[in-house]
């Protein structure tokens, strides 16, 4: 099985201020459109490989700038989600689309099972491993951690438009979304919402399951919509908001998982 990534094209994961001291932990799964170069284009126009359909836009700035804010660990995704969703189990559909929102993805057509394969070892293995690395680290050094992951959405979606400014998202355990929930409601100008634009059942929490629920970390996974931070006043004004929230935040005690 040839490889997918070439040795110069550099890891999944990009670890940023991996020795911070905050108790959150941030993670940005969709952060790159980097695409392999042994993948071409996937066959699409640099416009397509633009929009939002291959990467959360914003959603990496925003993310930077809180981890710089709060003294947090950041972990990035480098390649576009059109390639790995790093979001999505290997057995997903959506780990790698044929279909993204109504565009074609015609380099994802009939994937061999050593394609797939060689997408699932090189690039959503060696990131999630990090991720859990970190958070190991984190636990042998006696940190307790809140795990938020950063992500963006379309303001219209299939020809809908959605009508909020922040989603926060969570699956079983609610304890720190409620209280996200709670300081983004007190702002009169941010509509927020619990578990939209998406929720568990479009099998959005895969990373938030992976890694916090086990644990008994409290997590919860935010939503912009990214026509908000598409420049760089909006990620400002968007990273200067999630930062003072979850700068504020007092830390639950960690809960057991359910077996």
């Amino acid at each position: 099985m040839s490889g997918l990534l070439r040795p110069d094209e550099g890891e999944p994961v990009i670890v940023v201020n991996g020795d911070g001291k905050s108790p959150v932990v941030l993670v940005c799964e969709h952060a790159g459109k980097v695409i392999p170069r042994s993948l071409g284009s996937l066959g699409l126009s640099d416009e397509e490989l633009s929009r939002h359909i291959a990467w959360d836009i914003g959603a990496e700035a925003v993310s930077r700038l809180v981890a710089k804010a709060l003294d947090a660990p950041l972990l990035v995704q480098r390649y576009s989600r059109l390639v790995y969703d790093c979001n999505r189990p290997p057995e997903s559909p959506d780990a790698m689309p044929v279909m993204s929102e109504t565009t074609r993805i015609p380099g994802n057509d009939n994937l061999t099972p050593e394609n797939r394969l060689a997408r699932i070892s090189e690039i959503y293995r060696p990131f999630h491993d990090r991720v859990a690395r970190l958070l190991d680290h984190r636990a042998a050094r006696g940190i307790s951690s809140l795990f938020v992951t950063i992500h963006s959405f379309t303001p219209v979606y299939k020809g809908a438009r959605r009508l909020l400014d922040l989603g926060v998202l969570h699956d079983r355990d609610t304890r720190l979304a409620d209280k996200l929930l709670a300081a983004f409601g007190r702002l009169k100008d941010v509509v927020v919402k619990r578990n939209e634009p998406y929720g568990p059942e479009d099998g959005v929490c895969h990373t938030l399951n992976l890694h916090a629920q086990p644990r008994g970390l409290a997590y919860a996974m935010l939503e912009i919509r990214n026509d908000l931070i598409a420049q760089d006043a909006g990620q400002k004004l968007w990273a200067e908001r999630l930062a003072e929230v979850l700068g504020a935040l007092s830390l639950p005690q960690p809960r057991r998982a359910a077996s």
